[in-house]
């Protein structure tokens, strides 16, 4: 029983302090400020944080969600990131245990950034799609399924099959439909899942958005074909649950 909680308790509880430093880049970069430098600070006070008000999740639950000093309330972007990265690396350790369970995790919190950057920016920068390509490399060289041959197709086929999709928009709309990120990261998410799950991603992406659209409907709401929608999160949401069943269908 213990053997079996090591790594989903390991992996949550580090993805709650990783889903911090997640909150932090997420709210820093695009502002141009440093991401690793500088003391964290109230956003109302300006009031230097110490390490009791850093305590991922407890730190922002017994203050209320609002700083200790000035009342000003914290972004609630701290908590729900953190609390999602801690619930990927619980899902992770969960699926499977061992170095496997660590590069899932990895995936699911690379995809996390990415997601809450194009939630709340439209920003899928290339770095960290880089990033995210280059893991997915690495750990198919380690022999991680699916095999390196599979997520080299994966790769190609991701990005290539989402630029044609937006060109062809391009000439028939005559503007753009997809952003120059969103191809790139499904690119970068065929280097994870090889090209048989890349269907099965596109289609629950597409499938949450229509979701996501229908509720907005019901709440009153009109959409629009040109409302703007950050693709490449719904791509984010699709892909962590594809790998965690492509870990159950390799069992």
């Amino acid at each position: 029983m213990a053997e079996g909680l090591f790594w989903p308790v390991l992996l949550g509880l580090l993805g709650a302090v990783i889903g911090s430093f997640i909150a932090t880049l997420v709210m820093r970069w695009p502002q141009g400020r440093s991401v690793l430098r500088g003391r964290s600070r109230c956003d109302g006070c300006d009031a230097v944080l110490r390490a009791r008000d850093l305590v991922p999740l407890l730190s922002a639950a017994f203050a209320h969600g609002r700083c200790r000093r000035c009342g000003a309330a914290i972004d609630p972007r701290h908590w729900r990131i953190e609390a999602i990265a801690l619930v990927i690396g619980l899902a992770a350790g969960l699926a499977v245990p061992g170095s496997i369970a660590s590069a899932g995790a990895a995936f699911g919190w690379l995809l996390l950034a990415l997601a809450a950057l194009d939630v709340t920016e439209f920003w899928l920068p290339d770095a960290l799609t880089l990033t995210l390509a280059l893991a997915g490399l690495v750990t198919g060289a380690l022999g991680i399924e699916p095999s390196l041959a599979d997520r080299l197709i994966g790769g190609a086929g991701g990005f290539g099959a989402l630029w044609l999709i937006a060109a062809a928009y391009r000439i028939v709309r005559g503007r753009e439909g997809l952003g120059g990120g969103d191809p790139k990261l499904f690119g970068a998410i065929g280097l994870w899942l090889g090209w048989r799950m890349l269907p099965v991603v596109l289609f629950l992406a597409a499938l949450t958005g229509l979701a996501i659209v229908a509720i907005a409907m019901v709440r009153g709401r009109a959409a629009r074909l040109d409302d703007r929608a950050p693709f490449g999160a719904l791509l984010t949401v699709a892909a962590y649950p594809a790998w965690l069943f492509l870990l159950g269908s390799a069992g």
